[in-house]
Formats: C-alpha cells, sequence, structure tokens
C-alpha cells in the first residue's frame, strides 16, 4: 500500500510512513490531524485511531514526505484526502506516531437505544459484538462509563439487558484495574478463553453524570453497623478501589497494589497465603492462584503500605473486605511487599538445544509449560509471535525436525492472530484443554532472528556451565567438551598437560587433576574441536582464560580428544574456593593464634594475681639471713709463717655474728676464753667451723626477702 505504521508492537501502531517511489518516508507532523488518523486506521484495517503523537524526532538526513495532508475522515484511503505542499516548500522536520485500537468504539445498547446503562457492545471486524460476562468486574465498567462520559459505574448486573444476536458474544477478557480512561488502554487476553453461554452477557449501569466522582473514603469514620447508610458507603469505597499487578510480565501475575485514598499502595506479606491470593486472583478474573509470594519476590513498591496481617478465607469478593489492622496499619518495609502468581498466567517462550529465536513452541498455563498446536497458523499469527518474542517480524515452521518424544501436555489449538493483535495473548484460539492435538502436530517455529544460543540452557549462564566431561566412569571424569556458537565440541590434546586440566577440574567444583589424558581416552566426540593448543598456567579461573588457537582452528582429529580425571567429586561451583579460600585460611589461622595468645594472657594474669593476693601472708615473716661459706685459702701454711708480718691469735679479725636485723653489732664482745674464735654457729641444725688456723673464712651473708630477691 501507499502508507503503513512503523517500529511499533504490530502494524497497528508506530510512525506514519508513506511510500516514495521504493523508499519509505516518514509523514510531516505539520497540521495533522485525528481525522486524518482515522482514514490512516481504516485504510489499514486496525480499527479507530485512538490518539496520535506528533514532533518525533528523525535523523537529520531523513527527508520527509514533501506534502501535507488534510483529511475530513470519511475518505476510504490516505491518497484521497486533500494535500497540499508544505509552507514554504519546507515541511515540519518531527513525524508523527499514530496509535489505533479494534476496541475504540463501544456502546451501552439498552431496548435498542445507546444510553447510559445496558448490555456492553463492541465493534469488532466489522460488526457490534457482546461482551461476556465471564471475569467482568467493576473496574471495567468504570472505564467504559468514563470512556462514553457516562460517570461512573454503579452497578454490573449480568445477562441484565440481553437482547437477540447473542451468539455474536466477543469472548476476550479485559483486566483494567479501573485508572484507564479508555478501555483499549486496560490488557486483553483472548487466548484459550472457553465459550460463553448464550445470554451471559455484559451489563454495566453507569450513574448518567458525567461529572459525577465517587466520594472520598473516610475509613475513620463509619455508621453504625447494618444501617443502610453504612451499606451504601461500604458499597461505594469499595466500587472506589482498585487492584492490580505490578512486575509480574502479565496482568494474573505480579506485586499486588491497592488505589486507596488516591494513592497505590503495597500489601505486608504478614500471614500472606493461598487464601490471600485466591481472593486477589479472583477478584482481577485470573481464575485461581498458583502461588502466594513473600519477601517482594516481584521487586519492592514505593508508595504506602495499606494493609498487613490479612486473614482471608478466600471466599471474600475483593481482598479489602478481609480482616487486617486496619488502612495503613502495619510494621512492615517495601521489602515484604506480597504477591501472587495466578492459574491465568501467560508465558511463551521456544525450546530448543543449541538456537534461539527457534525451537518448539511453548506456552505456560495454569502453572505448567505445555505444546502450542500449528494448525492453522497463517503468516501473521508467525509474525506476532516473532515480535512477542523478540526474534523479528517473521517466522517459518520447520517441518524436517523430527518429532519429540515423551509425555506433555498440548495445551492451545486454532491460534488465529489478527493483525490488530499486538501480542500473541490477544489472539482468539480454541479453549484450553490438555490434549489439544497430537505430538505430531506440535509447532516448531524460525524466526528471522534465529541466532545459536549463547548459553546451552535458556537461562543466562557462567563460563561453568559452558564446559562439562562427557564418557567418564563418574561425574569428575571424562572427555573435556565446550559450548561455543550454540553447539558442544571437544578440545585438541596438543599441549594438553595436568595444568590445563587443573583448570577444568577446578572450574567443574571437582577438586584437583589427578590425571590429564590424551588421545581419546574416554571415547572420541562428535561435532566440532572447538579448542586447540590449550595453555593454562594452572592458577586461571576458567579455561577461557588460558591462551590457545581461535576458536574452531585446529589440525586434530577426535582421536585426539582430551580428557581429565579429578580427585573429588562434582560440588557446587565455587564451593570449596569461597569457603576455604585462601585470604580466609590465613585470617582463621591468625585469629586461632590470636585466640591462644589471649589465653595464655589470661591465665598468666590470673597467676601474677594470685601471687599478689599471696604476698600479705608474707609480710610477718621475719627476715632470714642466709649465710654462705666461702673456703678462701689465702696461703700456705709455709707461706704464712715465712712472711714479714707472722699472723697472731691476736692478729686475727674479730667478726662479729650478723642477725640480719640491721642493728649495730659494734657492741658485740666474745664470750671469756674465746680468745679470737668465733662460736660454732649453728644453721640448718649444722655446726659449722668458720675459723682454723692458719686459714681465713670470708663469709658473704644473703638476706632473703619474701619476694626472692637477695643482697648481699
Amino acid at each position: 500500500g501507499f502508507v503503513r505504521l512503523a517500529g511499533g508492537d504490530g502494524p497497528c501502531l508506530g510512525r506514519v510512513e508513506v511510500l516514495s517511489g521504493k523508499d519509505w518516508v516518514p509523514l510531516s507532523g505539520g497540521n495533522f490531524t485525528l481525522l486524518t488518523a482515522q482514514v490512516i486506521c481504516a485504510e489499514l484495517g486496525c480499527g479507530k485511531a485512538v490518539s496520535f503523537l506528533g514532533d518525533m524526532s528523525i535523523r537529520e538526513s531523513d527527508r520527509v514526505w514533501p506534502k501535507e495532508f488534510q483529511c475530513k475522515g470519511h475518505e476510504p484511503r490516505l491518497q484521497f484526502c486533500h494535500s497540499e505542499s508544505c509552507p514554504g516548500d519546507a515541511c515540519h522536520r518531527g513525524a508523527v506516531q499514530v496509535f489505533c485500537s479494534v476496541y475504540a468504539e463501544v456502546r451501552l445498547m439498552k431496548n435498542g437505544i445507546s444510553q447510559c446503562e445496558g448490555q456492553v457492545e463492541m465493534y469488532i471486524s466489522g460488526q457490534w459484538k457482546t461482551l461476556c460476562a465471564s471475569h467482568w468486574n467493576m473496574a471495567n465498567a468504570n472505564v467504559v462509563c468514563q470512556q462514553l462520559g457516562c460517570g461512573v459505574a454503579v452497578s454490573t448486573p449480568k445477562g441484565a439487558y440481553s437482547v437477540e444476536g447473542g451468539d455474536k458474544i466477543w469472548e476476550a477478557r479485559f483486566h483494567c484495574s479501573g485508572a484507564e480512561s479508555f478501555l483499549w488502554n486496560c490488557p486483553v487476553t483472548a487466548l484459550g478463553i472457553p465459550s460463553c453461554t448464550r445470554g451471559n452477557t455484559a451489563s454495566v449501569i453507569c450513574s448518567g453524570n458525567q461529572t459525577q466522582v465517587l466520594p472520598h473514603c473516610n475509613d475513620s469514620v463509619s455508621e453504625p453497623s447494618g444501617s443502610a447508610a453504612s451499606q451504601e458507603s461500604a458499597a461505594t469505597c469499595s466500587d472506589r478501589r482498585q487492584l492490580r499487578l505490578v512486575d509480574g510480565g502479565g496482568p494474573c501475575a505480579g506485586r499486588v497494589e491497592i488505589l486507596h485514598q488516591g494513592s497505590w499502595g503495597t500489601i505486608c506479606d504478614d500471614s500472606w497465603d493461598l487464601s490471600d491470593a485466591h481472593v486477589v486472583c479472583r477478584q482481577l478474573g485470573c481464575g485461581e492462584a498458583l502461588n502466594a509470594t513473600v519477601s517482594a519476590h516481584f521487586g519492592e513498591g514505593s508508595d504506602p503500605i495499606w494493609l498487613d496481617d490479612l486473614e482471608c478465607t478466600g471466599k471474600e469478593s475483593h481482598i479489602w473486605k478481609c480482616p487486617s489492622r486496619g488502612w495503613g496499619q502495619h510494621d512492615c518495609r517495601h521489602k515484604e511487599d506480597a504477591g501472587v502468581i495466578c492459574s491465568d498466567f501467560l508465558k511463551l517462550r521456544m525450546v530448543s538445544e543449541d538456537q534461539e529465536c527457534a525451537g518448539w513452541l511453548e506456552v505456560f498455563y495454569n502453572g505448567t509449560w505445555g505444546s502450542v498446536c500449528r494448525s492453522p497458523m497463517a503468516d501473521i499469527t508467525l509474525s506476532i509471535i516473532c515480535r512477542h518474542l523478540g526474534c523479528g517480524d517473521s517466522g517459518t515452521f520447520n517441518f524436517s525436525i523430527v518429532p519429540r518424544e515423551g509425555s506433555r501436555l498440548w495445551w492451545v489449538d486454532q491460534i488465529q492472530c489478527r493483525k490488530t493483535d499486538s501480542s500473541l495473548w490477544q489472539c482468539p484460539s480454541d479453549p484450553w484443554r490438555r490434549n489439544s492435538c497430537s505430538s505430531q502436530e506440535e509447532a516448531y517455529i524460525s524466526c528471522e532472528g534465529v541466532r545459536p544460543r549463547s548459553c546451552p540452557t535458556a537461562a543466562p549462564c557462567t563460563d561453568k556451565e559452558k564446559l562439562r566431561l562427557r564418557g567418564g566412569d563418574t561425574e569428575c571424569s571424562g572427555r573435556v567438551e565446550v559450548w561455543h556458537e550454540g553447539s558442544w565440541g571437544t578440545v585438541c590434546d596438543d599441549s594438553w598437560s595436568l595444568a590445563e586440566a587443573e583448570v577444568v577440574c577446578q572450574q567443574l567444583g571437582c577438586g584437583s587433576a589427578l590425571e590429564a589424558l590424551q588421545k581419546a581416552a574416554f571415547g572420541p566426540g562428535n561435532g566440532s574441536i572447538w579448542l586447540d593448543e590449550v595453555k593454562c598456567r594452572g592458577r586461571e579461573p576458567s579455561l577461557w582464560a588460558c591462551a590457545a588457537d581461535p576458536w574452531g582452528q585446529n589440525n586434530c582429529k577426535h582421536e585426539e580428544d582430551a580428557g581429565v580425571r579429578c580427585s573429588g567429586i562434582r560440588r557446587s561451583p565455587n564451593l570449596v574456593r569461597g569457603i576455604f579460600s585462601l585470604s580466609e585460611m590465613l585470617c582463621f589461622i591468625l585469629g586461632a593464634l590470636l585466640f591462644l595468645v589471649l589465653v595464655i594472657l589470661v591465665i598468666q594474669m590470673y597467676r601474677w594475681r594470685a601471687k599478689l593476693r599471696a604476698l600479705p601472708s608474707f609480710e610477718d615473716v621475719p627476715n632470714e639471713a642466709v649465710y654462705e661459706e666461702i673456703d678462701y685459702l689465702v696461703a700456705t701454711k709455709e707461706d704464712l709463717l715465712g712472711s714479714t708480718g707472722a699472723l697472731s691469735d691476736d692478729s686475727v679479725t674479730k667478726l662479729p655474728y650478723y642477725t640480719g636485723d640491721g642493728e649495730d653489732n659494734s657492741d658485740f664482745q666474745p664470750t671469756p676464753g674465746s680468745r679470737g674464735e668465733l662460736p660454732r654457729l649453728g644453721i640448718g641444725g649444722r655446726g659449722l667451723p668458720f675459723i682454723e688456723k692458719y686459714k681465713v673464712s670470708i663469709l658473704t651473708c644473703f638476706l632473703t626477702s619474701p619476694t626472692g630477691y637477695s643482697r648481699p
């Protein structure tokens, strides 16, 4: 065609571009109106234009369409609209972005007249269809009333306005929080929705006053229990509040948040369990609760914490009707925010061992992964699937893949997407069933963004997950294989030694290397030989840190595949390194030594204090003189006799008896008849002769104190 919407989540949202020769160029946003947007959306089969955004930045090198369109809204195509050259041949440099929606037209029908109450109908695929009452709630009804300018929703009576044409029922489910201004802003789910029973149509009664707003809820003031005013106030306040799930990847999983008194707030996880989660899931039309998450599983909120210690029975219609501490009463922080995962939570993936954006298509529903059946899937369906997964704008079936073996679920079949659908969840299909098809009909899709898997698992991986041992007799022995460019390959044994084997064993958490085996000791591998001439020092954190030839370059055969045999059994990665690292071992040893030193010091201090306490017991003990005799031969008898000053008895110095009491001994007088002899002194009960003829006895006296010190 002549016009398209580019750069959005689908063909019905994006920047307006027109075909100029062979190139697509942006349309200028100057003088662009909603009527022009309506013509574009209608031409593309995308429903109604709901909004547009001008002055979108473009690159300086991009040229813009040199004309401006001035549509009136009824033209079948953009080319039929009146156009004029840009003023001064200088078009506005900003581009324009248009949003189309198939859910733009909604009405309430009563007795064939559109007004502010009645059966909810939407204009879809060229005809008006009623909405099913299943999972229709007050939040959805409030959005409809606001969109129609009918004030706020008063009630949602099911089937009260059912009319002929009940076979034209649109079975998609809206997941409005109530804060949206238009129904097209609400998440929509159509995949797997069961058929709606005849007459079970959604209805709404609006207040009818477009300026009316619900009164502010004052929880500090309450009417007497059971009074009409109390019941009316409770109903009004209940309708005023809104509920949503945030940061869970969809409308049926996430952190629980409540809109109360104009602010969104969280719920504390104290006493949070499945009974509480059941109320949330049912209130949001998301089935039953599969998991009641705690500890801010879906991240921490930043607004008030409204409720704590909820005690739901599981049968309440609204989460705020469960017993609790009261609004705003809690002892929590946002790290305790509660969350839920409901049975209607959906997730999509492709399963492949060696590729990304290609594989068996699987959907997560009711807490379990199951296959998607392939018939029939048009190109638009494949395109939406690939865009949903971030794998490009197109895809194809791969019929050459051998069907998978084993028993599993086949969740859904007959998926028929439309260009107005921005995700797979909006595509109509058959209802959920456990056996929607056979294993021969499973969908294996290759998107245009297919590429080798960077990890052998679907989750992000480390170097440890890219290394494995195969063919050994234990999990810590075998042929070395590495993951590269989406496939497993071997390592050539050129330059393979214990240093390389040590790195492999440590990386796998298998202890130390015992052997570095060569010549395909554990059997030859298959596929690529990814590494050759690997040279490690033995201390590298992974095999990838070692020097080697470029990936895939080698002169080897699989008969030269390298292997290892490690000392231990497989442990969690870096368990030993993490617990018994060198630095931590040194800290442990030093800490033990310091502890021993401290114990020794405490013992020594205890002994010293014990000695100090014992000192007073020695204060009254008299000092004792300790004598030591030193016999010193001054001269032989002959020398003495031959000396000019021969000794005589009178010449011998009289040595007084030293008592050791510190008193002067000058008054000492020898006893009669002693004639130069000292009395025999008794020390220790023994008699000691101190003076003999021609000898001098030199006495050394030591005074011993109780502290053990001696002085001469």
